[in-house]
């Protein structure tokens, strides 16, 4: 499934496509669509087919196409704080985006039937947390994954704000996913080739709605030996009581961002498109282009040496002062080379202003690195 996009040349372009055809809809999950790299959770060799809006399997890894998981998105309504169940919960690329909503007071659960694609949702995880630049942008609730048939899942484990599925259910399943589920909470799942939004208004009391067509491998069904009881699968604790040092850290965390940025998460500064969807929106957007031109910009406001008659030193014509008014008035052209300075943007890295403010703290650097989230464990 999937397809309904156009393919994008990077990840940005790609949330660009899901917003235009809106299935991407709500600033939270469009912060955190742009601040995970799809094709950071593909393996090297198939890169090139990350940001098309198709699924991808290699052996028992797989990734939903994007137009599937935005939808999926959008349904579980996440706010932080929330309790999320990810059942099949692969590699790990939908549990992590919904990390980065729940924050750090919020529980992260995932099952998973395959012990190489829980060691390679680990693998990713690890990646993210060591190298993403959004890392410390968000307040991130890490997903702790099991291993197990999610049809076995222990009963007296406790039960969820937000559940997923993951793979096709069946009818008689049903009821069995829904007692996964906390009175007000929202299970999403493929039931039926449809994917399907259901919400528990009371303790018997459910509100159904589907949402879009869909193709799901079905979910597998445990195998027993003769006379064999289940193994039922335990899910990890529920809360756990955060140290105060962990509070101390998030609160300064959050008085930081607040200062720098206000309130929320801090805005993923967009990388730079190439080819000529991104020459368009240049021209469509010549105002924001000219902030981003700061050096230009600078200069206007700083005066020039003055001669006797308090007038500008230097040679400048009148039709040069004309051209350099039109300039100003146009807001759009810029010093240099267009070719050569496109080129210096697209190479210029995204600036993490909390991170930058933490480390020009005046504390120690164990101190900074822990306010950093500190991500050699």
């Amino acid at each position: 499934m999937g397809g309904a996009v156009s393919a994008g040349e990077d990840n940005d372009e790609l949330i660009d496509n899901l917003k235009e055809a809106q299935y991407i809809r709500s600033d939270l999950v469009e912060q955190a669509f742009r601040a995970i790299d799809r094709a950071d959770y593909y393996l090297e060799e198939f890169r090139d087919s990350a940001y098309k809006d198709l699924a991808w399997r290699h052996g028992n890894i797989h990734l939903s196409a994007p137009c599937i998981y935005s939808e999926v998105m959008e349904a579980l309504d996440l706010q932080p704080g929330l309790s999320f169940l990810n059942l099949g919960s692969g590699t790990g690329y939908l549990s992590t985006m919904v990390g980065l909503i729940l924050g750090p007071f919020g529980v992260n659960h995932g099952v998973e039937l395959h012990q190489d694609v829980i060691e390679y949702a680990y693998q990713k995880l690890e990646f993210f947390i060591k190298t993403s630049d959004s890392f410390d942008r968000f307040e991130f609730c890490e997903p702790c994954f099991v291993i197990g048939n999610c049809l076995e899942i222990a009963p007296e484990s406790g039960q969820y704000d937000r559940v997923y599925c993951g793979a096709g259910v069946q009818r008689e399943q049903e009821d069995y996913m829904k007692n996964l589920l906390k009175v007000g909470g929202i299970l999403v799942l493929p039931l039926e080739e449809k994917l399907t939004k259901i919400t528990r208004t009371g303790y018997n009391s459910w509100e159904t709605k589907k949402i879009i067509a869909v193709s799901f491998a079905p979910l597998v069904l445990p195998k027993h030996r003769d006379n064999s009881k289940p193994k039922a699968v335990p899910l990890p604790t529920m809360f756990e009581v955060r140290t105060l040092q962990d509070l101390a850290r998030i609160s300064i965390r959050l008085t930081l961002k607040r200062t720098v940025a206000g309130p929320g998460p801090l805005p993923r500064r967009r990388l730079a498109h190439s080819g000529e969807r991104f020459r368009r929106r240049r021209v469509q957007h010549r105002g924001s282009t000219l902030l981003s031109n700061r050096y230009v910009f600078m200069s206007r406001l700083i005066p020039g040496p003055m001669d006797n008659n308090n007038n500008r030193s230097g040679t400048d014509t009148e039709e040069e002062q004309e051209d350099e008014e039109v300039e100003e008035e146009g807001n759009c052209r810029v010093l240099g080379d267009p070719e050569e300075q496109e080129e210096e943007e697209r190479r210029e890295a995204p600036v993490n202003l909390l991170r930058e403010r933490i480390l020009g703290l005046p504390l120690p650097e164990l101190l900074k690195m822990y306010l950093l989230h500190y991500r050699e464990k």
